[in-house]
């Protein structure tokens, strides 16, 4: 009962701070979607880590590392390269644009029609994939810790499941709907704070009961290292100059991600709330994949048949109660974060791009917030499905590290965006429809290498249609770089040397783990 009155405080908490900010009728576009452009560094900094962080990586990447060790960390830690690429190249030119939407970026360097396909395409992979994988991680992530406490829901675990993740996704949507980004930075800081919290308890406790930091090298020595062989199936070292190419999708050219930075106050609150936030990377780097790797050796010969279960078997067998409702409510925190922040990119990627351009040209501020509110009401219904489906997939496939399957599911999309993107910012005189082409060109790129490389890595495989692709869109045009000497744009002094030194870290960080 304790573990149950902690998660109801924290609903309760989570509600009533989202709305009092809750915004009226007459809310104006840049305060329900910019939240006026006021944000300081470190609400920048928490809300796009809050945003980050799902229930996958608690389940799937801690899963991930209980399979692969150390290397799965490098999903984490080379977050720093799309940050710094982030920082200093895309969000510079975007404020200087004072877009609200990247598609307005888009638009004014490729065209109507490409800016058209970038948001339908973003569009409809945040109303699916996005959605879906974060209601379905959570849920999930939900009931198999808390299974003895749900049984009352229906006697079937897939309904159970099925039940949790609907009404997780409605929650979310009701605070999102009527406070816009001010609610989902609030709630984001609240959100955030669990997580740590809850991770940190699970990392000492998955230390504890291993016997100390020592025994990592001790009893899994096989497991702590960041590079593993190129032949490796799904973690070769080679995958990070792919994961380079797709964290510019992520970082850089994602409504959901950048929001908050497209909000900030001004360039220095962007540009260090960006590389705060990838600070915060390294320590859920740490507090993700550690716990996994340690539960390898804690279990020794006695392993878990589906690696996603690492996470609530540490929970449900070596946290006492009242510590398990914390646990709990930074699950649900990371789902809610994720997910609000999606509806809100949702909204204002409709309205702003689709519904006042298109649609109703001559749209008031009211009809373009009704416009996007009625959008996170659409994507509820969607995000649900797609969660279903997922789930569906997931109890027919147990055995596997779902986080993978879902990331190259994710990569037939992102990586056009890749493309989009990287023309849009470093191309003089890009074709416009050769960026369609290109655009267009990686889904049957993807199909080709799996069918006369299908032992590739989908990270390897990744990056080579991303550079073919960007290779038939840059012939006949100039870079950038040719013709003007701001490419790399910073506030101060201070905030390059802390860039460079988060480089330096990085790199430190793959020699020391190599």
């Amino acid at each position: 009962m304790l573990d149950l009155a902690i998660v109801l405080v924290y609903f309760a908490a989570i509600m009533i701070v989202a709305l009092s900010g809750k915004t009226g009728k007459e809310t104006t576009p840049e305060e329900y979607f910019l939240s006026n452009r006021n944000l300081p560094w470190y609400s920048i900094a928490i809300s796009t880590i809050a945003t980050n962080i799902q229930g996958y990586q608690f389940l799937g990447m801690m899963g991930s590392a209980y399979l692969y060790g150390l290397a799965q960390a490098s999903l984490e830690i080379n977050a720093i390269q799309g940050i710094l690429v982030a920082a200093f190249i895309f969000v510079p030119l975007y404020l200087n644009d004072r877009v609200m939407t990247i598609t307005q970026f888009i638009r004014k360097r490729l065209g109507q029609t490409v800016a058209t396909v970038y948001t339908l395409a973003n569009i409809a992979l945040f109303a699916t994939i996005t959605l879906g994988a974060a209601l379905f991680w959570g849920a999930y992530a939900a009931h198999e810790v808390f299974e003895e406490h749900l049984l009352f829901l229906h006697e079937s675990e897939l309904m159970r499941v099925a039940f949790l993740l609907v009404a997780l996704g409605i929650f979310s949507a009701i605070y999102t709907y009527l406070g816009g980004l001010a609610a989902v930075v609030k709630t984001d800081i609240i959100q955030f704070s669990i997580l740590l919290i809850g991770g940190f308890v699970v990392l000492f406790v998955s230390i504890k009961e291993l016997g100390g930091w020592n025994q990592l090298y001790i009893k899994t020595p096989e497991l702590m290292h960041l590079h593993l062989p190129s032949d490796h199936e799904k973690l070769p070292w080679t995958h990070i100059f792919g994961l380079f190419l797709l964290n510019i999708n992520y970082w850089c050219a994602n409504q959901t991600v950048m929001q908050r930075s497209l909000a900030a106050r001004s360039l220095k609150d962007a540009q260090i709330g960006l590389m705060a936030g990838g600070v915060m990377k390294y320590v859920m780097a740490v507090l993700i994949v550690i716990p996994g790797i340690a539960l390898v050796g804690i279990l020794g010969e006695n392993g878990l048949s589906d690696p996603d279960l690492a996470f609530p078997h540490m929970v449900k067998n070596y946290l006492p109660t009242g510590v398990m409702g914390i646990i709990l409510c930074a699950l649900f925190a990371s789902l809610m974060s994720t997910v609000d922040s999606t509806f809100n990119s949702l909204a204002t990627l409709f309205s702003i791009d689709i519904y006042k351009e298109f649609i109703n040209p001559q749209a008031t501020d009211r009809q373009i917030v009704s416009a996007g509110r009625n959008t996170i009401l659409i994507s509820l219904i969607t995000g649900s499905l797609m969660g279903l489906v997922l789930l569906y997939a997931k109890f027919n496939n147990p055995e596997d590290a779902f986080t993978h399957t879902l990331n190259e599911l994710r990569y037939y999309i992102n990586c056009g965006i890749v493309v989009l993107i990287c023309a849009a910012a470093f191309l003089a005189f890009p074709n416009k429809r050769a960026a369609l082409v290109a655009f267009f060109s990686t889904i049957p790129l993807h199909l080709i290498f799996k069918n006369f490389a299908p032992d590739m890595n989908y990270f390897v495989r990744a990056g080579w249609v991303i550079i073919i692709a960007f290779l038939l869109l840059t012939i006949g045009s100039d870079f950038y770089f040719k013709k003007r000497r701001d490419l790399f744009k910073s506030s101060s002094v201070v905030v390059s040397q802390f860039g460079w030194g988060l480089l330096v870290s990085l790199i430190m960080l793959h020699y020391i783990f190599h």
